[in-house]
């Protein structure tokens, strides 16, 4: 049962080919094969009592009175969250030193994150597990470059390599932009193909958005709700024009300034939007970033990132374990290893 459960988690993600817009694209592949009468009923219905149940859950016992956040409405049938959690490895293929991503060789990183997988299956035995590759697209640069824009946008060929290792394991994909002195409203429309893909989702990094000129790695930078709007909307509309599940929208964060007036930030049901706590060090200090500025200023869901190497660099030279994530209020139910 738990097996069954989990393939129809990762199939409510990439729910649409079943209904007939990615049919070519997900052919004769294990997604057709595999429960394709469960996936169809839930991409027509949504059950909100578990919805309510599983919400309630996440916030852990919270007393704060913010979790679960009552803003937020249900999403379209085929949401991901918070039905399943999500383990992704994040990074550039680039790059050994930006993330696990591009640390390893492919085979070696996809049975690594196999591997972190079925620890948290161990930790939470009620949410099935997704494995994901958050994929750094746009990198923010040093250098101005050839556009002037302080960023460096990937070849369309190396994203197609990160979705045909995410075949590999039955992995979602995120697409992570770092604008640098661009703008989402410049880069998002240029991944547009991606986004049209059931299984393609979004992140986007606050720190290398340098509004107020600054070089990318000199001070942090910023994002405001208008931006985030901004993404919600233009998501959102994708999500319908092409009738397709929910997309999951991650926004990295470690500082109150990296997302200004949080409050207006506007919740959709196309889209399902996660505040990651993004920050690294001790236990003591991620657990204090987290309360400070992803817990105290709710939005939808929470992520926590994990750093193989910059959570052990100083004592106590300790990575929270997955009980210990989890433990926080509310629990995150989006998480990434660095």
């Amino acid at each position: 049962m738990k097996k069954l459960t989990r393939v129809f988690g990762l199939l409510t993600g990439i729910a649409v080919c079943l209904t007939g817009s990615f049919n070519k694209l997900y052919a004769n592949t294990a997604h057709d094969r595999i429960g394709r009468d469960t996936v169809l009923k839930n991409i027509t219905t949504l059950d909100t009592l578990q919805y309510d149940s599983l919400a309630k859950r996440l916030a852990n016992g919270d007393k704060t009175g913010k979790w679960p956040v009552k803003k937020a409405p249900y999403p379209l049938p085929g949401a991901v969250l918070p039905f399943n959690r999500i383990v992704a490895y994040y990074g550039n293929m680039y790059s050994k030193n930006m993330g696990v991503l591009g640390q390893y060789a492919p085979k070696e990183m996809l049975a690594k994150l196999k591997g972190e997988v079925k620890v948290w299956e161990a930790a939470d035995t009620l949410t099935p597990v997704i494995p994901a590759l958050h994929y750094i697209c746009v990198t923010a640069q040093a250098d101005a470059g050839r556009n002037g824009l302080h960023n460096l946008r990937m070849p369309f060929s190396q994203i197609d390599k990160v979705l045909d290792m995410a075949k590999e394991i039955n992995a979602l994909v995120f697409l992570d932009i770092q604008v640098g002195f661009s703008t989402v409203q410049t880069e998002l429309p240029l991944l547009e193909k991606y986004m049209r893909m059931p299984n393609v989702h979004l992140g986007i990094d606050p720190e290398f958005s340098m509004k107020e000129g600054s070089v990318p790695g000199k001070r942090i930078g910023t994002f405001d709700a208008n931006d985030i709007n901004y993404v919600t909307g233009y998501l959102g509309d994708l999500v319908k024009k092409y009738n397709l599940p929910p997309k999951m929208f991650v926004i990295h964060r470690f500082t109150k300034r990296m997302v200004t007036n949080y409050k207006d930030i506007k919740l959709r049901r196309e889209v399902q939007v996660v505040m990651d706590m993004d920050g690294w060090g001790g236990p003591e200090l991620k657990k204090g970033t987290y309360k400070y500025f992803i817990a105290d200023e709710p939005v939808q869901f929470t992520g926590f990132k994990l750093f193989y190497k910059n959570d052990i660099k100083n004592v106590p030279h300790k990575m929270l374990t997955p009980k210990e994530v989890l433990n926080l209020k509310p629990s995150p139910i989006y998480i990434q290893y660095q």
